[in-house]
């Protein structure tokens, strides 16, 4: 069967949104959301800097878990590593807002789990070069985008040390087991407990900024 022009379209739009925006939930999920008390915010920003005269990303790393659900969004760099947080927000509440993050490359994960059951999508977002004063337009592509992935351990309560060292197993329609990036692995474990972590209050994927150490001059 030959894709029709119209269906490759209405593809490249879908993955256009599910880039830029992040998971597309359901009316009822986002309801569950909204009862249980969990705010996950995956979106991406332009902002820019007026004292170094730039446009930076910014992203927010949100979100928790109740027993039967869960979901969070957070930010690494783009080798999968952990990047230092531009400030760290506490409040009252849980499953809510943790931390804030500006860069000039940002890879978000998002993951809802519902059960056992997870979906994970891995995006990178970058400014586009440009030579004017304008404002840059945003590019995100997908790297990683698994559906109903499986996880048999019961992370938010009686299997708990495992959090942060394992994560879901993905299938396509046929079977056959998604690979994701080896880079990404210890992000993947990393947000699998986080949409695992009931009542969260902490950063799982954000860290603390390196705090510079003078040394005495020995010369």
């Amino acid at each position: 069967m030959i894709a029709r022009p119209s269906d490759l379209k209405r593809n490249f739009d879908q993955r256009e949104i599910l880039a830029r925006k992040g998971l597309r939930l359901p009316s009822a999920t986002l309801r569950q959301l909204q009862n249980t008390g969990i705010y996950c915010q995956p979106t991406v920003s332009i902002e820019h800097q007026h004292l170094a005269k730039r446009y930076v990303l910014r992203g927010v790393e949100s979100g928790g878990a109740v027993a039967d659900f869960g979901a969070y969004s957070g930010f690494m760099d783009e080798h999968g590593n952990g990047l230092p947080w531009l400030q760290r927000v506490d409040s009252i509440g849980v499953n809510g807002v943790h931390a804030i993050v500006v860069g000039q490359v940002l890879v978000r994960l998002e993951m809802l789990r519902i059960g056992r059951t997870y979906d994970l999508l891995i995006t990178r977002h970058s400014l586009s070069v440009s030579n004017t004063a304008l404002r840059p337009p945003l590019e995100s592509s997908i790297l990683f985008y698994g559906r109903r992935g499986t996880l048999e351990l019961e992370l938010w309560g009686k299997d708990a040390s495992f959090r942060g060292s394992v994560f879901p197993v993905f299938y396509t329609r046929s079977g056959e087991a998604i690979t994701l990036p080896n880079e990404f692995h210890n992000a993947a474990a990393k947000i699998t407990a986080a949409a695992s972590c009931t009542g969260c209050r902490h950063c799982h994927l954000l860290e603390p900024k390196p705090i510079a150490i003078d040394t005495p001059d020995r010369s």
